[in-house]
C-alpha cells in the first residue's frame, strides 16, 4: 500500500520524507518530522502517533533503534507496523512487523532509509536508496529522484493514488509541504509538477514570513511594490 524514503541532508541539516500510497491522503497520516531532531515514517497499518512519539524519544537523546523499540513495545500491535526513522546524526532504523502486507522491504543507506509494502518487487526499495545516494540537487530533488526510481522499478503491486513530500530545516515549520491527496493516476508525477512550481518560491515564502517589510512583492492583485 505504501513506499517511502526518509532522509537527511548533512550539508544543510534538513530532514525530508517523500511517500506514496494506494490509500487517500497518505501525507496526512504517515510522515512526521521535527527540525533538528529527525524524521519518521509510520506506514502499513498506520498508527500516526508512532511518529511524534518516536521523535520525542529521539529528542531526549535515544538513538532511532532504541526509540522505535520503545514505542512499538508500549503501543502494541507491532506486528502490523512498518516504520522508519533517521536522526540528526544520520543514524537510521527500520522495522517491519510480521503482518506487513505483501512483498515488503526496508533498507538503510547513507543518510537515508526507505521502506515499502505491497511492492511489485523487493528491489523497489533498493532502487530508491541507490537513487537517493546518487541523486543531485537539494534534498527535495533527491527525494523525488528516489520516488521516480521506485516507479521505474515496479512500484506497488497495484496503482498508487496519493503522494506527499515534506522537508524541514532550521525553522519550526516545514519549508516544503506538498501533497497530492488523490489522483486517479500518477500522483508522483503530479507531486513533481508541484515541486517544479514551488522550488523557485521556497525562499520567498521564508523571507515573507520572517521579514515581510523587506520581502519580494507578493505577485497578487493590488500589490504595487
Amino acid at each position: 500500500m505504501t513506499f517511502s524514503i526518509t532522509a537527511r541532508c548533512p550539508e544543510t541539516g534538513q530532514f525530508g520524507i517523500a511517500i506514496s500510497s494506494s490509500s487517500i491522503a497518505v501525507g496526512a497520516r504517515c510522515p512526521w518530522l521535527l527540525p533538528g531532531v529527525g524524521a519518521v515514517s509510520t506506514q502499513n497499518i498506520t498508527l500516526p502517533s508512532l511518529g511524534p512519539e518516536t521523535l520525542a524519544l529521539m529528542e531526549q537523546g535515544l538513538e532511532p533503534a532504541e526509540a522505535l523499540d520503545k514505542v512499538l513495545t508500549r503501543n502494541g500491535y507491532s506486528q502490523y507496523r512498518q516504520i522508519t526513522a533517521i536522526d540528526h546524526l544520520g543514524r537510521t532504523a527500520h522495522f517491519s512487523g510480521a503482518q506487513t502486507l505483501g512483498n515488503h522491504n526496508a533498507v538503510s543507506g547513507e543518510h537515508c532509509v526507505a521502506a515499502g509494502n505491497m511492492l511489485a518487487d523487493r528491489s523497489v526499495i533498493e532502487a530508491m536508496v541507490e537513487a537517493f545516494e546518487h541523486g543531485e540537487g537539494q534534498l527535495a530533488d533527491r527525494l523525488l529522484a528516489a520516488m521516480k526510481a521506485a516507479i521505474a522499478a515496479g512500484g506497488e503491486a497495484g496503482p498508487v493514488h496519493s503522494a506527499a513530500m515534506i522537508v524541514v530545516g532550521e525553522l519550526t515549520w516545514p519549508i516544503i509541504n506538498l501533497r497530492v491527496d488523490w489522483a486517479d493516476e500518477n500522483p508522483i508525477g503530479q507531486l513533481e509538477k508541484l515541486w517544479d512550481a514551488y522550488r523557485p518560491q521556497v525562499q520567498d515564502y521564508i523571507d515573507r514570513a520572517l521579514a515581510p517589510d523587506k520581502s519580494p512583492g507578493y505577485g497578487v492583485a493590488g500589490d504595487d511594490r
